[in-house]
Order: structure tokens, then sequence, then C-alpha cells
């Protein structure tokens, strides 16, 4: 068995999320899902619902009144987003650990995850765009692998940013010449055998490289562009720093221009402070 093989099978090991969310997913994929059942199987479990109410209740999606149930959430916040804080809810327990082979200390990594999901938003909103439901929650997920390979496999990133260096090279062609697979590619197979839905798992799995998907997807531009303006704000960096390729493509199918990136950082700075707070307490 090579490093690669090892690695998946070892990822595959991991623990899902908790089964309040599993149910809530697995309702989620049925087409004929509603919201007053959804409504339902949420209250059933009372940390579950204290984390929604609690996350619907943050800045960023709250609204001039306080929710206070989880009907209210539904009819307020829509089917979409209430999915993205069940999501969130059980990605947030994920980054309590240190990632220690890539330097990150315990949280730090959510708050990259929550900055470049919030990026990806607001970028949309600051190009007059319509972010597709699952822009957020793909956001959220795209620090999954990387989570996976410092903190429960233990994965030593020194060599793969030394190697970065010596070839200059992005920092995930390194990791796939000394391991055999990248962060991104890890999280798209660890979130597929977690049957997260296929949307999600793209932008995750093509997040670092938005060229090589097989067609346009403005979740995972939107994402791209956001990771890369979260990397210059500096939150949530490792020792892997800004040590990958932007997409000119991209950037150039979403015509962003400086300006859209400098009053994407300015809003990111002060609308991301209170949900990071709100997840780090869900987290624990």
């Amino acid at each position: 068995m090579n490093r690669r093989d090892e690695i998946i099978r070892k990822a595959r090991a991991i623990p899902q999320m908790p089964m309040p969310v599993q149910k809530v997913l697995t309702y989620l994929a049925d087409p004929g899902a509603d919201i007053r059942t959804l409504g339902r199987i949420i209250e059933y479990d009372p940390g579950l619902t204290v984390n929604v109410l609690r996350m619907a209740n943050a800045a960023l999606f709250g609204q001039a009144s306080k929710v206070t149930t989880i009907r209210d959430a539904l009819m307020r916040l829509g089917l979409h987003r209430v999915f993205q804080l069940v999501i969130a809810s059980g990605v947030a327990p994920f980054t309590r650990y240190e990632v220690k082979g890539y330097g990150l200390k315990p949280g730090q990594l959510l708050e990259h995850s929550v900055a470049v999901a919030t990026s990806a938003e607001l970028l949309a909103k600051e190009l007059g765009r319509v972010a597709p439901p699952h822009t957020f929650t793909s956001g959220l997920l795209v620090n999954i692998g990387k989570i996976v390979m410092g903190a429960f496999l233990e994965v030593d990133a020194a060599p793969i940013l030394a190697l970065a260096h010596e070839r200059q090279i992005p920092f995930e062609q390194a990791e796939e010449s000394v391991l055999g697979i990248n962060h991104a590619e890890l999280g798209a197979i660890l979130l597929e055998h977690w049957s997260i839905p296929d949307p999600i798992v793209n932008v995750v799995r093509y997040r670092l490289r938005p060229d090589d998907c097989p067609k346009p997807d403005l979740a995972l531009d939107l994402v791209h562009v956001g990771d890369v303006i979260t990397k210059m704000t500096g939150i949530g960096m490792g020792i892997d720093g800004m040590q990958y390729m932007p997409s000119q493509t991209v950037f150039t199918r979403l015509d962003v221009t400086p300006v859209h990136m400098e009053n994407v950082m300015v809003a990111l700075l002060e609308a991301f402070d209170n949900l990071r707070d709100v997840l780090t307490e869900v987290s624990e």
C-alpha cells in the first residue's frame, strides 16, 4: 500500500459528523424535503437546536429581532441558510484540534474557513452576482482535508513546504509529490464518504485548481477568490502561507478588480468576527 492509499484509508476511518447533523443532511438530500419536517428533526436534538439558533442570531445571518425557535430560523433565513448552519455545527467540532504539521493552533483553521465562506458571499454581493446556495457551506468545508492531514494523521508539512520553495511550485503540488495526494482532494474524498452533496464536494476538490474543473462553477470561482482574499488578510494562516497559485482565468471570468478585492477585505474584517466567535463556542 502506497502513502496515498494509506492516507485515504485512515481518513475514511475518522468518525462522521454528529448523528443529528447526518440525519438532517440525509433528509435534505430528499427532493421532497419540507421546512416543517426539517424543523422537527432539528428540534429533537437540543444541542443542535442551541447551536443553530446561536449561529442564526450572529450578525452575519441575524435579523433586526432575535430568532428564538427553529421554525423562526427556517421562516426568516430559509431552508438553504439553515442547511449551512447545520453543516457549520457539524464542522466546528473538528476545528478544536491543533493542526501541528501545518503550524496551526486550535481553532485557527476555523478562522480561515469562516473567512473564506464569508469572503465568497461578500464577493458575490460586491460583484452584483447571486451566490449559489451552497457557496457559504463550501467555504466552511475547504479546510477539512488539512484538518485530517495535520490533526488526525499528523502529517508534517515542513518537508512539503521545503520542496515547494526548492522547486518553486504550488504547495498542493508539493503535497502530491511527498504524500501522493493534496489536502483539497483528501477533503473531497472524505466529504464524499460522509455523503455531503456533490456541488459542495466539487468546490472543495477544485478550490485550489479551479481551472481543472470540467466546467465553470460560480460557487467554486467565488470560493477560490474568497480564499485568496482571506490569505491576503492573514486570517488563519499556517506555514504554507501564500504558497498557492491564484487562477487568472477565474479572476477574468468574474471580472474582479483591485477595488473589488479591497472592498471585500474591508467588509470581511468588519463582518466575520461575530460569526467566528459563535462558531468557536459551538466547537467547544
